[in-house]
């Protein structure tokens, strides 16, 4: 064990960490929800309830006597939600959306069967269950049913229909169902976690098909369920993400009313992973799925403050870890304390979880920011989780990423230590991903269309689609919609009806968009603002036309603590700089090949921004591409011209990672160039947060960072964190450099700068783990500077060179010019050191 490895949030409980780490192998064992971190302002016992400010669901009212949904709602004494999912199959999605979801179809989730060894209907448990059988088969079961349901594709249904066969041949008497070996596996007792995935799946395929059997095996596990001591549910994954079994008791209860589900929901809320209080784990999917639980729980408990403990994870969360464009937060497995940079990846299982979270929530309280998240993800982010021909994915997506290689990465750049970045099939690479993100497309276009609790329809999310649903008095109508959002800001609605019908038409109103208008037969429309909706309630005829012009304009985000980095948006995407991609295949099969991708053109530019107005320095253009397939960098249908420089000291690691962000804005006097921006989930290859350029006395020098030995923690964290404070020599929020497993050697850590820079003051921080590992400040060190013959020369030779813990040891001299320094340590015997910041000034004694 590495004496001095990187500590994670869990910590607390050293048995998880391995679970944690390397997810991939988790099979047994269990998963404590102890180690929780604290939420702001929560100082009440766990999972009471904490009184806030009211934040009640917004969107329709309750159902009046003569406004009734027309699809099933949920029964007192649940709350009403505001909309409605709509049966599988109600929807069908075209353009752009339907081209994802054919390359779906015959890419690797749509032909999985093909490729996965889980899934041999022979040898899984989830239809023999005396085999082996864990999440693998259910994650790709529920992506794959509902793939079939919004394509209507006849081979993706038929299997779909012989694998709800063989999962519902497995029930027992005691409802209990799937792989025997589950009934014992965590601690003795059941692991619920595989089977969470599954119940969606059931639930989908009963309302596609109506199969009378679903409802009694759902009903039967939850009695399973309910029979079993209630700290079942603080064990393993599920407790982490019970959120999903607490919607499945919802929809149940809703279809037979019987309260003993109600009391479940009780037990498992009460037992499970607390997030109305704490943030019990940092692991990505686990908060990506587990967020919500409070407000799930709060359909039941009537209390605002449930939905209001959801919004504070999830805050809590982004602003510590998602301070980049894309939707997703920093956790490439877990999130780390000060590994926040847009280099950072989040898992691809984590983007979809995310995805289907957020479209919970939008339903679960009217709020529009929920679907404006959700889409967020799936325009910038989701795309690029896969290769454009979804042949393969890969275990993370990052804002900033500027090579894909099948090659494991050592000095804790990540928070996993097997290479996750190539895009392959990655069964036994990745495991969960390839099986799970089939349901994030299926998804999102079910969730296209809403049915509203007043008997009405929500345009949720927007694309070419078109909707048919039964309204106002129970007539059917169908709804087509036609448009190139998210590449253009029109919105066409046509009504088709057997008759005039009233019903309310509720649009979502984006959160970027100011100034939103509607017209109804070439008029303006009358329309009423309901939260972030605009709503129609009027009596509809056949072939009555609505258009939708939500206006998009050109954005510029500082993201203040990453750096002061800028990400530039129009409408809904986001834009990264284009680099041009070298595709190497480095193995599988020629139905299932596995990609490297490489850069072939420059990617480290700092944008030229105007500072008055930095939108003017951006000009958007159409290109000829058509939007079908507008995920590629010839695909896209539009991109933005922009202005940037070289900036020569941002550069990547010895095993090709890219260098965190540095202070900006960035001093570099390159050459002005012309830059392409393309839409993030076009980008395979990502520089999505920029720095800035500047020339000013307020720039900042950017270096590259290198050394003697880089073992398992990168020497790129001594600029990372140039303005941090440590709070001791064994500060473990702090992302450090060190030299170990070299121990009594001398050693040294350099930077080197583009273009010469003064020099007249360093101060560093030692790493010293006393107590926990083989790290100890240094005997002596000494500082040199490089000079202008090649040679390198003291610095401060004279001064005292302090080897102090707990604090930084300052060395001030003669200000120098020069292109690099480097800090040469003599380690003691035995031992081995490191850093944790590294800072330089500009005047020495005479400052």
């Amino acid at each position: 064990m590495n004496p001095h490895k990187p500590r994670t949030p869990l910590d607390t409980v050293p048995e998880q960490e391995g679970q944690f780490m390397e997810r991939r192998t988790f099979l047994t064992g269990s998963m404590s929800v102890a180690g929780t971190v604290a939420l702001a302002g929560a100082t009440t016992p766990a999972h009471a309830t904490t009184p806030t400010a009211p934040t009640a669901p917004t969107g329709p009212a309750a159902p009046d006597a003569g406004r009734r949904p027309h699809y099933t709602a949920n029964r007192a004494p649940l709350r009403p939600e505001p909309f409605l999912r709509l049966p599988p199959g109600s929807i069908t999605p075209g353009g752009w959306l339907r081209t994802q979801l054919d390359l779906q179809l015959d890419g690797l989730n749509g032909r999985m069967p093909e490729v996965s060894d889980y899934l041999d209907p022979k040898t899984s448990g989830w239809s023999v269950p005396a085999n082996d059988g864990w999440e693998e088969l259910p994650y790709w079961l529920r992506g794959f049913g509902d793939l079939g349901y919004v394509t209507q594709d006849a081979r993706v249904l038929e299997l779909t229909r012989a694998w709800i066969d063989r999962v519902l041949a497995t029930r027992q008497s005691d409802g209990f169902f799937g792989p025997a070996r589950l009934r014992t596996s965590l601690g003795g007792g059941p692991d619920f976690w595989p089977h969470m995935p599954v119940l969606d799946a059931l639930r989908t395929w009963h309302e596609f098909s109506g199969d009378d059997r679903v409802l009694p095996t759902l009903t039967g596990w939850l009695k399973f369920l309910h029979a079993q001591p209630g700290t079942l549910f603080g064990q393993g994954w599920g407790a982490a993400r019970v959120g999903d079994t607490i919607d499945t008791a919802y929809w149940v209860y809703n279809r037979t009313g019987e309260d003993w589900l109600l009391d479940l929901v009780r037990t498992m809320h009460t037992h499970s992973a607390d997030y109305t209080h704490t943030i019990p784990t940092w692991h990505n999917v686990n908060l990506a799925q587990g967020f919500r639980e409070p407000a799930q729980y709060g359909v039941l408990a009537g209390d605002d403050s449930f939905l209001a403990a959801t919004r504070r994870v999830y805050d809590t969360v982004m602003n510590a870890y998602g301070q980049f464009p894309g939707g997703g937060f920093a956790a490439d497995e877990n999130a780390r304390p000060g590994y926040h940079d847009p280099r950072q990846g989040f898992e691809t299982c984590g983007i979809v979880e995310f995805m289907h979270s957020h479209q919970l929530l939008a339903r679960m309280t009217g709020d529009t920011v929920w679907a404006d998240r959700c889409e967020d993800l799936a325009l910038n982010m989701l795309p690029a989780a896969f290769d454009p021909l979804q042949k393969g994915t890969h275990y993370v997506t990052a804002a900033n990423g500027v090579q894909l290689d099948n090659v494991a990465k050592s000095h804790g750049q990540f928070d996993n230590s097997f290479a996750m970045q190539a895009y392959m099939p990655g069964v036994h690479q990745y495991r969960c991903c390839p099986h799970n993100y089939g349901m994030g497309w299926p998804y999102y276009a079910e969730e296209m269309w809403l049915a509203s609790v007043d008997g009405g329809l929500c345009a949720s999310l927007y694309g070419e689609s078109s909707v048919r649903a039964k309204v106002g008095d129970g007539t059917t109508v169908t709804v087509t919609e036609h448009t190139e959002y998210p590449f253009q800001d029109t919105v066409t609605f046509k009504v088709s009806t057997p008759r005039a019908v009233s019903f309310p038409l509720y649009l979502r109103v984006p959160g970027w968009c100011g100034k939103p208008s509607v017209t109804l037969g070439g008029l303006p429309a009358d329309v009423r603002r309901s939260g972030g909706h605009l709503v129609l309630d009027r009596r509809w005829h056949d072939g009555d036309t609505l258009v939708l012009r939500l206006p998009m304009r050109t954005t510029v985000r500082t993201w203040g603590a990453n750096d002061d980095s800028v990400s530039v948006h129009h409408g809904p995407l986001a834009y990264s700089l284009r680099i041009e991609e070298t595709w190497q295949r480095s193995g599988g099969t020629d139905a299932w090949p596995e990609y490297e991708v490489r850069p072939a053109s420059p990617w480290n530019h700092a944008l030229e921004l105007d500072p008055r107005d930095p939108a003017r320095s951006l000009v958007v253009e159409r290109t000829r591409a058509h939007a079908a397939n507008p995920f590629t960098p010839d695909g896209t249908p539009v991109r933005i011209r922009a202005r940037g420089r070289r900036l020569p000291g941002w550069t990547t690691d010895d095993q090709d990672v890219l260098a965190p962000l540095q202070p900006g804005p960035a001093r570099t006097t390159r050459p002005v160039e012309r830059l392409t921006l393309i839409p993030a989930g076009a980008a395979r290859l990502r520089i999505t947060s920029f720095p800035t350029a500047a020339t000013s006395a307020k720039a900042r020098e950017w270096a590259a960072v290198t050394a003697s030995f880089s073992g398992v923690d990168s020497p790129q964290a001594l600029l990372m964190n140039a303005a941090v404070e440590p709070s001791g020599s064994y500060d473990q929020t702090v992302p450090r450099f060190t030299w170990w497993d070299r121990t009594g050697t001398e050693e040294w850590v350099r930077y080197t700068y583009a273009e010469p820079v003064r020099v007249g003051a360093v101060s560093v921080y030692w790493y010293d783990d006393t107590g926990h590992g083989a790290c100890r400040v240094p005997t002596s060190w000494r500082l040199e500077y490089l000079a202008a013959d090649g040679g390198w020369r003291p610095a401060g030779a004279d001064a005292e060179h302090g080897t102090a813990a707990d604090r930084f040891n300052r060395v001030a001299f003669p200000a120098v010019t020069t292109t690099a320094l480097r800090v040469t340590a003599q380690l003691k015997t035995g031992f081995s050191g490191g850093l944790l910041a590294w800072r330089t000034e500009p005047d020495g004694p005479d400052a």
